[in-house]
Order: structure tokens, then C-alpha cells, then sequence
């Protein structure tokens, strides 16, 4: 079962349907939505500020969310995904956005609605990610804008397949948080 851990007088809720890996590791102020997946070694350490994920969520193995202490949160949208090796520092994510794998999003971020942002970029602190864009490097810059159907297409799918995905898992009982 999941490390659930509570800290400072808050403990992290977790929403209905949502499939919790083994080794995912879960602290302090962190809500998490209704049909989210937290998979394999992923760390949301709500220690120092606030974590707030929407429904359908999907943060892979090996991501790390975190904030600074008193000075920014994690804000995540509805079926947002976020790669494998992923961190997200204190920055908000809005819905249907991808985060790529091994990429980094830095304190006071904000990923607009349907944006990509490209494996292994690293998003500096306080950039604005405008709606249904692509970025990518290091440091991300700008690189196109997506029509809003085929953003939404791309990103829906990958939310939806790990909604798929979790659902292999939760077979056993034990996985599910209810």
C-alpha cells in the first residue's frame, strides 16, 4: 500500500477511484481527485505548502511534486498527465496539459489549458505557458501552437489511457482508494 503520510496536522485526501502504486509516497496538504493514478515512486509532498490535483490526473513514476515553503503551491487541472520523472515545483497546471517526461516546471509556472510541455524542458519560474502551445528545452521556449481539437485529442488520449491503465491495477482491492 501507498505511504500515506499525515504531517503537521493534515492529511492527505485522496479521491474516489484513484489507483495509489505501492511505493508512491503521498504527504501532509495534498488532495487528489476522484479517478486520478499515482503511479510507481511518484513523491507529492505536501509538507512545506499545498498540493490540490484535479480529477482524472495522472502522475507517473518517478515524479516529484513540491512547493516552497509559504510561497507556492501546486495547482493541477483535470485530466492533466504528467511523465515519468517529471517534477513540478510550486507551479499551476491547467486542464488536458501534458507534462513530458524528465521535464521540470519551476515555483509560480502557469501551463495553460491543452499546452505540451516537450520531454526534458526545463520551464523557469514565473514563465506563462499560454493555451494549446508547445515548449520544449532548456530553457523551454516557445516553440508552436497546437490547434485547441488536436491539443485536447493528444492529451485526452494520454489521460484516458491511464485511466486504462489504472484500471488493470486496481483489480485487487487493496490498490483502490476509496
Amino acid at each position: 500500500m501507498a505511504l500515506i503520510k499525515k504531517l503537521l496536522g493534515f492529511t492527505p485526501e485522496i479521491g474516489e477511484g484513484t489507483y495509489l502504486a505501492e511505493n508512491a509516497t503521498i504527504i501532509g496538504d495534498t488532495v487528489i481527485g476522484q479517478g486520478c493514478s499515482i503511479w510507481f515512486n511518484a513523491v507529492l509532498r505536501g509538507d512545506v505548502n499545498s498540493i490540490r490535483i484535479g480529477n482524472h490526473v495522472n502522475i507517473q513514476d518517478g515524479a516529484v511534486l513540491h512547493t516552497l515553503y509559504e510561497k507556492s503551491q501546486i495547482h493541477i487541472g483535470d485530466y492533466v498527465s504528467v511523465g515519468h520523472n517529471a517534477v513540478i515545483h510550486g507551479a499551476t497546471i491547467k486542464d488536458y496539459a501534458l507534462i513530458g517526461m524528465g521535464a521540470t516546471v519551476l515555483d509560480n509556472v502557469v501551463v495553460g489549458e491543452g499546452a505540451i510541455i516537450a520531454a526534458n524542458a526545463l520551464v523557469l519560474s514565473g514563465t506563462i505557458v499560454e493555451p494549446n502551445s508547445i515548449w520544449a528545452g532548456v530553457p523551454a521556449k516557445f516553440v508552436k501552437k497546437v490547434a485547441p481539437e488536436q491539443s485536447k485529442e493528444i492529451n485526452e488520449k494520454i489521460a484516458h489511457n491511464y485511466a486504462t491503465y489504472a484500471s488493470w491495477y486496481m483489480s485487487d482491492d487493496e490498490n483502490l482508494r476509496r
